[in-house]
């Protein structure tokens, strides 16, 4: 039985998936400047005797597994390869060499993973029909996001997938089990900057001045009427300013004050309009104010929607694969992805990888300088994802 003999060889390469995901973490490279990670890849996909096509938005790398009658139909299968500006802190034999670089989203995890796919793949490549294109992504961590890059230069094309299928690590997920979620997941996420411009001076006369920090703090008070008194509250969305910089003293008042935020939606329409209100608002109140706001939205990623059918058969199969007890609902989620594009391109689907283990300690989340998985999860991951992929071939 196929689904037996991926599990079989899921187990058989456990050990060389962990040794590539430990070599990944202990070179992280950042988004956009992932060449080092893209040759490893390549001569990975090299020594089964595939043709990987590199370079695709700079450093991306596709390659194609084709089964018997491979024109049938092709699925899609996405991993992402690039790291994080942290310094990692865990005392481990494969911390980070890369001072200030770390994986510490799992995108180690997600490429060594994989790459166990592609041997399963091209051991079984007899057995199942159709085609399973293997994509490599560069920068998910920073946008414009490789995934909308990709998709610029055709990687959903030639052959044109109809489907595509996205792991991610979960750490609140127990290693052994994943989760799914049908229909939308993951928010958009634009960020902004506001330029707080007014007229500095000294703190013993601010008649003399137009104060910016005090201008400031009534934007960012403000500017949370755009989520409590505008957006619907059955429509989640967030409204978060993380940085401000004013450099002032005790007795200077600064000539302008900077502010980074971002905004999170689940609907494109309400999201278009959230961000004019905040531009509007920003401006107004600080006008009415003396001053003046220059405001900069950088579009982020839109919102991530798992395409129902398809998430539907994918658990199903997952169900199969790890039995029912192992598989478990996701709840929305404000966090982004730049998988999003594919989302709205192709049915797609995104489901979480477990990989937390209190009892070895490993309980820190994503972002964090001391993320880490139970590395059990590679057992799971390989042959569940190449079992998904054979499943939705065998669907014609």
């Amino acid at each position: 039985m196929l689904l037996d003999s991926i599990k079989k060889l899921s187990i058989s390469y456990a050990q060389d998936n962990i040794a590539a995901r430990r070599h990944l973490h202990m070179h992280p490279e950042l988004s956009y400047q992932e060449y080092n990670t893209a040759k490893f890849v390549i001569s990975k996909l090299t020594e089964l005797g595939l043709k990987p096509i590199e370079g695709v938005a700079g450093t991306g790398v596709v390659v194609l597994i084709e089964g018997k009658n491979p024109e049938t139909k092709t699925v899609a299968l996405r991993a992402d390869m690039d790291a994080l500006p942290i310094q990692e802190l865990n005392p481990v034999s494969y911390k980070s060499q890369n001072p200030g670089i770390m994986h510490a989203c799992g995108h180690d995890v997600h490429t060594a993973s994989l790459l166990g796919t592609a041997k399963i793949l091209n051991e079984i490549r007899t057995e199942f029909e159709g085609s399973v294109k293997l994509i490599f992504q560069p920068g998910e961590e920073k946008t414009p996001g490789g995934a909308s890059l990709m998709i610029k230069e055709g990687v959903l094309e030639n052959p044109k997938p109809q489907a595509i299928i996205g792991q991610h690590v979960m750490p609140l997920v127990a290693a052994g089990k994943v989760g799914f979620r049908e229909g939308m997941y993951m928010a958009s996420s634009d960020e902004i900057y506001l330029k707080v411009i007014g007229k500095g001076g000294h703190g013993a006369t601010p008649e003399l001045t137009i104060d910016p920090i005090l201008i400031a703090s009534h934007i960012i008070i403000a500017l949370q009427q755009v989520i409590s008194r505008n957006a619907s509250p059955k429509q989640p969305t967030v409204l978060t300013f993380g940085k401000i910089t004013g450099d002032g003293a005790t007795n200077i008042i600064p000539n302008e004050v900077k502010i980074a935020g971002t905004f999170r939606a689940l609907n494109e329409q309400w999201r278009e309009e959230g961000l004019k209100k905040i531009k509007k608002m920003a401006e107004g109140i600080a006008e009415s104010m003396g001053g003046k706001c220059e405001v900069e939205i950088s579009p982020g990623y839109p919102y991530l929607e798992n395409n129902p059918a398809l998430t539907q058969g994918l658990r199903q199969a997952a169900e199969e694969y790890l039995g029912k007890e192992n598989v478990v609902d996701l709840d929305l989620t404000m966090g982004s992805e730049d998988f999003a594009y594919y989302s709205h391109e192709i049915p797609a689907s995104f489901y979480r990888l477990g990989t937390g283990n209190s009892a070895k300690g490993i309980t820190s989340y994503v972002h964090t300088p001391t993320f880490d998985i139970d590395e059990e999860a590679l057992n799971v991951g390989p042959g569940l994802m190449a079992w998904l992929a054979v499943n939705e071939l065998m669907k014609g």
